[in-house]
């Protein structure tokens, strides 16, 4: 399943970006998600589809109680791939959620907060805004789109605070954006079970680990942040 989404298989050409300009398949970009892919169905990489992995392996080995959530989804893929480790270990009592604008970044203009304005990453929403529609026929390919997949169509803002979680086991936050991340964590981080783990793939983008670091200092999280590949961070909730 990593090798199918990340495409490693078919090695898609990337789409020629800023930060990664090369216009021909490169086994170590894909395998860090520096790239852009053409095709597959994620852009996180393979390192961090294995600490994906390796989380939710933890929290089902070791009985952590709750759903996974990943917020900003783009094509789906790491959310297919949480749904296939879960029909993979034969679990029938845990959902996956799906959380989108599915319309792409919120418009930079109208972000109170500086950093956010300058990144501007809605300059990119003719290659991120993926629809729900296109979402489902991803997960229908894989044959994974059941009742364990549940969909949070729309802003953060607005879907969140009243999302029907009970409890999850596993929060992954991949929206770039200051606002974004301080909006999933006040709002689902009392939802994840002490044992679950936090995934942040933007913490390498300075408004995203700002926005991480004052969510901490304001309420008292001191577990220890780990590296996953240079990009992405985790934790694993300790209380």
């Amino acid at each position: 399943m990593k090798k199918v989404l990340a495409n490693t298989i078919y090695e898609d050409p990337p789409i020629p970006a800023s930060w990664a300009p090369a216009k021909e398949y490169d086994e170590l970009n894909r395998r860090l998600g520096v790239d852009w892919p053409s095709v597959a169905h994620t852009m996180i990489g393979m390192r961090r589809l294995e600490n994906v992995e390796s989380c939710m392996t933890t929290v089902l080995t070791d009985g952590i109680p709750g759903d996974f959530i990943e917020t900003g989804v783009w094509r789906g893929g790491t959310c297919i791939f949480m749904r296939a480790i879960l029909k993979a270990y034969g679990i029938e009592n845990r959902r996956v959620w799906v959380a989108d604008s599915f319309q792409g970044m919120p418009p930079a203009d109208s972000s109170v907060h500086e950093g956010d304005r300058r990144l501007a990453s809605d300059r990119y929403n003719d290659l991120m805004a993926i629809d729900l529609p296109t979402v489902r026929r991803n997960f229908e390919r894989y044959g994974l789109l059941d009742r364990q997949v549940e969909f949070l169509p729309g802003w953060f803002r607005d879907t969140l605070p009243g999302a029907p979680i009970d409890r999850l086991a596993i929060l992954r936050l991949d929206s770039d954006l200051y606002e974004s991340t301080m909006e999933t964590l006040v709002q689902l981080y009392p939802k994840l079970s002490p044992g679950g783990f936090v995934i942040i793939d933007d913490y390498h983008i300075p408004v995203c680990r700002e926005a991480v670091h004052d969510w901490r200092a304001e309420f008292k999280v001191e577990d220890p942040i780990e590296d996953i590949d240079g990009l992405g961070a985790f934790w694993r909730r300790s209380k």
